[in-house]
């Protein structure tokens, strides 16, 4: 390295945003992630005892990923290499495994590699790293904001311990950032600056668990802030509101959270809970989701978790998805809400949807014939094999009905459709008793 890689390092080092300057150094100063990082948890433990397996560090981003990966490097004293998954490939790898023989030849050294972003590698690229994890050439620290068990090969997962990290807690962002107010060196120490508790309550709010988000917005709140009569930087909720903009929601349409929200978006409708369906209808909508998306698991609902408890469930979430798609986006989020709150609050049943699904399973499980009486008698010679012989017309007999078998031999007595006392179904087990003179 020359001077002007040094003088290079020192200009972007000064430059760095304050999140980066920010970042812990050690196990003691990390915030957040008591799961793996507290007393006697798995990563403690393993850093205590010197011994690291391979991990993947898997959460939203601004949780601390890189930092947990270069504060092992720190205190277990390794040699530590970066790549990142969109800008290296195989090319890159093999050059860190030729460095890391060196280190563990020469000085009996080992090494991290650490692979941000490890989602973005491809099958192959993946499998190259294959034979130097299972021989310890390196220890592997992957980080993905994807859930790895979609996103990385079952090769690769069977050989490293997969660790989930949360977004940070309010209260952790809050400390995070009276730290950096008060760190001389790396953070806003040399600044003299009031900020209020509404203000640092609002910007860990709106950083949504992000670190990065929260430290990002006090530097702006803190450096475009004239100074007041007092020479003092003041910053209340008005001045955190400016330099905190819209809140940004984790939400993936490709990725986990896309499956997560739209389980949490039924099971509220399932449940009754217009409440909580509206929510997750709104973080669907913010996240950018499809609409037609979400009309269509409407309409699934709809027969679902609803059926013919209230028949009308379904003509109103199919005129929902017909809406959308005329009408679309901003003023489709009405509609969607409309068949959202109607699916939420309707009787239940899913006596349709239990049904249909063991009929199904007895479908694949025995071989059935359809009685004689039930079979087309129309076609050439099919009276001659009796084919309609004894079938009784409903409409001949009062009520419009007559008791006769209707299920093949094999599944005789057999009831799929349990019907419930649920909304209409109670009409409609009313009238299948009346009819049946029960």
């Amino acid at each position: 390295m020359d001077l002007f890689d040094l003088a290079k390092e020192s200009t972007l080092a000064q430059r760095a945003p304050l999140a980066d300057r920010m970042r812990p150094q050690r196990l003691k100063e990390i915030v957040g992630q008591e799961h793996i990082l507290g007393d006697n948890k798995f990563l403690t433990r393993c850093i205590k005892a010197k011994r690291i397996p391979s991990i993947i560090l898997f959460g939203p981003p601004g949780t601390g990923k890189t930092t947990i990966a270069r504060v092992i490097s720190k205190e277990l004293d390794i040699k530590f290499f970066q790549l990142n998954a969109v800008t290296s490939g195989v090319k890159e790898i093999r050059e860190v495994v030729e460095e890391a023989n060196q280190l563990l030849g020469m000085y009996q050294k080992s090494s991290i590699l650490f692979i941000d972003e490890i989602h973005r590698f491809s099958k192959n690229q993946q499998d190259a790293l294959l034979p130097h994890v299972e021989n310890g050439l390196f220890i592997l620290i992957g980080a993905t904001t994807e859930n790895p068990y979609f996103q990385v090969n079952g090769a690769l997962l069977s050989r490293t311990t997969v660790l989930q990290l949360n977004l940070m807690e309010k209260e952790d962002l809050i400390e995070v950032m009276k730290r950096a107010l008060g760190d001389k060196k790396q953070g806003l120490g040399n600044y003299d600056v009031e900020i209020s508790e509404e203000a640092l309550e609002h910007m860990a709010n709106v950083a949504n668990g992000d670190v990065r988000r929260a430290l990002n917005a006090l530097e702006i709140a803190v450096l475009s802030t004239p100074l007041n009569r007092d020479l003092k930087v003041k910053i209340d909720l008005e001045v955190a509101q400016e330099s905190i903009q819209k809140r940004a929601i984790q939400y993936d349409k490709n990725g986990d959270q896309h499956y997560d929200v739209t389980s949490a978006f039924i099971k509220s409708i399932r449940g009754s809970d217009p409440n909580a369906a509206l929510h997750y209808l709104a973080k669907m909508l913010y996240g950018g989701e499809d609409p037609e998306f979400i009309s269509r698991r409407l309409i699934i609902s709809a027969s679902e978790d609803i059926g013919n408890a209230d028949p009308m469930a379904l003509q109103v979430a199919m005129a929902a998805h017909d809406a959308v798609r005329v009408i679309g986006l901003p003023e489709g989020r009405i509609i969607l809400a409309q068949a959202t709150t109607y699916l939420a609050t309707a009787p239940k049943s899913n006596a349709s949807y239990m049904g249909i699904g063991q009929a199904l399973r007895d479908v694949e499980k025995h071989k059935t014939t359809v009685p004689l009486h039930l079979r087309d008698a129309h076609y050439g010679g099919a009276k001659k094999l009796g084919h309609g012989k004894g079938y009784l017309y409903a409409h001949d007999y009062e009520n419009n009905y007559v008791e006769q078998q209707y299920l093949p031999d094999e599944l005789e007595g057999k009831q799929y459709y349990n019907i419930t006392e649920n909304g209409y179904e109670k009409k409609i087990k009313e009238h299948m008793d009346f009819i049946k003179g029960r």
